[in-house]
């Protein structure tokens, strides 16, 4: 049997799924202290029953993760016979190399942590590197929203066929280049279209700080979509919007599968070029973060489908 339980980092997005599956979330109940520690119990018998537990690491980030860990463990302890994660944004996934001497690499230490508990399989939405995956020594599956945010761009402009000749696809930084093209192959469902990187300085002594330089790749005359897996100062995805209106680009979108937004991120892209903000619900907006240009799309359906798949 297939039981779905919720963290509180994203409940309404839990709900949706397990609308989608026709089922009732299964009872969790999660205690916060006033020193700040968490208490977890499963309210219900999971003996032999696959469970799925659906949490984002998202802002708070170390509190959810804690949350999550303490769940996983739970379940585990009440014989589950599978607790699978889905993890719809992994928080700590920009942190998996060393950028500088003496860095910890965060990622594969929260992947060392879930592998510990016990979890038999991981799913997240557009992690920020696919090779992050390889790190795992139990099942992993990256989902992509990039279709779904497609289909909403597409039915934005009221265009079902896209003329590549009016079209830019652009990456804000050179290691989105893969991000850029699978987006567009969603887009138009080929794999020939104008593909466009902006260059781009970070300052890694800086916490958010990044210069967009130049751009690479032909957008005079045409829409561009700025293709990103993370928004959080929105600073990179805000200059290379700058430039490729500088380049001759006619409008600028933008499809970013996570807002993960610090608290002027909104409004400073509302005042950007960018003409709309499309994103996903991987994370719970808070009503401080919404703003006119942004377009929410939910992954509810991409998860459900998977999770239809598994073996119970």
């Amino acid at each position: 049997m297939l039981k779905l339980f919720s963290g509180t980092a994203n409940r309404p997005l839990t709900q949706e799924i397990a609308g989608k599956l026709g089922i009732e979330l299964s009872g969790i109940e999660i205690v916060r202290f006033e020193n700040s520690e968490v208490r977890v119990r499963v309210e219900e018998d999971v003996a032999h029953d696959t469970c799925v537990l659906v949490q984002p690491f998202s802002n708070p980030t170390d509190t959810n993760l804690i949350e999550f860990f303490l769940s996983g463990d739970a379940l585990r302890r009440e014989e589950a016979r599978k607790v699978i994660g889905v993890i719809p944004y992994f928080g700590y996934a920009r942190q998996n190399i060393q950028h500088r001497p003496g860095e910890c690499i965060s990622a594969n230490v929260i992947i060392r942590i879930i592998e510990s508990i016990g979890f038999h399989r991981i799913y997240t939405i557009d992690i920020h590197d696919e090779a992050t995956g390889g790190v795992f020594e139990i099942p992993f599956k990256n989902l992509s929203a990039f279709p779904a945010l497609s289909s909403a761009i597409k039915n934005y402009l009221s265009v079902q066929e896209p003329d590549v000749d009016n079209f830019a696809i652009v990456t804000p930084d050179q290691g989105g280049i893969e991000r850029a093209r699978s987006f567009g192959y969603a887009f138009f469902g080929h794999h020939d279209f104008h593909l466009a990187v902006t260059e781009k300085k970070r300052d890694i002594n800086a916490i958010h700080k990044s210069k967009a330089l130049d751009l690479y790749g032909d957008v005079s005359g045409k829409t561009v979509i700025l293709v990103d897996d993370i928004a959080t100062s929105a600073g990179t995805l805000i200059h290379g919007a700058a430039l490729c209106v500088n380049h001759g680009a006619t409008r600028v979108l933008a499809a970013v599968t996570h807002h993960d937004f610090s608290i002027s991120a909104p409004e400073k892209i509302q005042d950007s070029p960018i003409e709309v903000f499309f994103t996903t619900n991987s994370i719970a907006l808070q009503e401080q973060y919404r703003f006119e240009k942004l377009r929410e799309i939910s992954i509810a359906d991409i998860i459900a489908n998977e999770l239809r798949g598994l073996p119970v």
